[in-house]
């Protein structure tokens, strides 16, 4: 069986430091907001360029929080993509905002600065770009949009840690962005993890008491917060995964970049990279055609694939009423035709070319 992502061979790596930590952790009896935390807080600010770094206990809560504190409510609209996870657009609708969703490019799949100015109302009060898959989103001119028109950046970068645009993280460049450390990601823990950035030292104080109860001081408490706080034992693991996250993405890049070499003459559609912002391929997403027979062909030979995302969010039961009538041409398009393969730190080029011995043969 050859899985989606190897984390028994991750683990196996980092498995005595990880270890080491757990039981240093298990002495000193610190579990919640612990010296671990602070400090992967403080190395994940400085690998990713920003001011604060504010752990959390999901990427979904990120999100959540970064919105929060952004000042996003009722009545405010957030313009973002339906083709991602659901937790995007869970995030704009748990501070009473309406996503609004705009279609995406056919290359990079990420929403595009051309759709997001045709989106903009008096109601919009944000927009959230997804970098998905781990493509970054075009920041730059999404930036310099919102700026134009006063409208908060709140990048999903829930799949990008380690991605860069022009040199410079993403999770850097907006007024906040939420990541996310479920087990699968780049940089993943070893259950639900988030990470709140941004520049502004009023929205990172406001995080930080959102996320403990509405608490800076224990047992006052100024605001309805939430018990949204990332636990010490996963900061271990973090902190020892993202020393390596460097070595981590460059693995998966050099994966990807077989598959592709490999597969360029295939009837299909292989990842986009436009040379500005560096992919750093948490999926490694194809469009195909024959999309049916191929996954099959895999499944046969105990191959993991995957379909992210075979509904979008705008066709979605939860959204349908509110997105009646609503057509996204490239987003419906994409969602079905795209399939993902393995793609971790640990595939080696032998499996890479297993897998594709599997697909060439579908189409011989």
């Amino acid at each position: 069986m050859i899985p989606m992502v190897n984390l028994k061979a991750q683990y196996a790596d980092i498995q005595d430091e990880i270890l080491g930590g757990f039981a240093e952790t298990l002495d000193n009896c610190a579990f919640i907001l612990g010296p671990n935390v602070q400090a992967f807080e403080k190395e994940a600010a400085q690998y990713l360029g920003v001011k604060h770094a504010i752990g959390c206990a999901s990427g979904t809560d990120a999100l959540h929080l970064a919105l929060l504190a952004a000042g996003i409510g009722r009545g405010d609209e957030v313009i973002t993509s339906a083709f991602t996870f659901i937790a995007t657009a869970e995030a704009i609708k748990y501070v009473g905002a309406t996503p609004v969703f705009v279609d995406i490019d056919p290359a990079t799949f990420n929403i595009t600065p051309e759709n997001i100015l045709n989106a903009i109302t008096p109601k919009t009060k944000a927009v959230m770009p997804v970098h998905l898959f781990g493509q970054p989103a075009d920041l730059p001119a999404i930036k310099a949009i919102c700026d134009r028109h006063g409208l908060k950046l709140i990048e999903d970068c829930a799949q990008s840690f380690g991605a860069t645009v022009n040199n410079q993280q993403t999770g850097s460049f907006g007024h906040a962005a939420g990541f996310s450390f479920f087990p699968s990601k780049n940089l993943g823990c070893f259950g639900d993890g988030g990470l709140v950035t941004t520049h502004c030292d009023e929205t990172a104080a406001k995080i930080r008491q959102y996320r403990n109860h509405g608490s800076d001081v224990r047992y006052y408490h100024d605001v309805v917060g939430y018990n949204s706080r990332l636990d010490e034992l996963q900061a271990v693991v973090l902190r020892a995964k993202l020393k390596r996250i460097d070595q981590y993405n460059a693995a998966r890049r050099h994966a990807a970049h077989l598959y592709s070499e490999l597969m360029a003459d295939l009837p299909l559609t292989t990842p986009y990279e436009d040379g500005v912002g560096v992919h750093v391929y948490h999926q490694y997403t194809l469009l195909c055609e024959r999309r049916d027979e191929v996954m099959k062909a895999l499944q046969d030979r105990q191959i993991a694939c995957a379909v992210y995302y075979p509904v979008p969010l705008h066709q979605q039961n939860v959204f349908k009423d509110e997105c009646a009538g609503l057509s996204l041409p490239v987003t419906e398009s994409v969602a079905a035709r795209c399939f993902s393969l393995p793609i971790c730190a640990n595939l080696s080029d032998e499996t890479v070319k297993q897998i594709v011995g599997v697909i060439r043969g579908v189409f011989q």
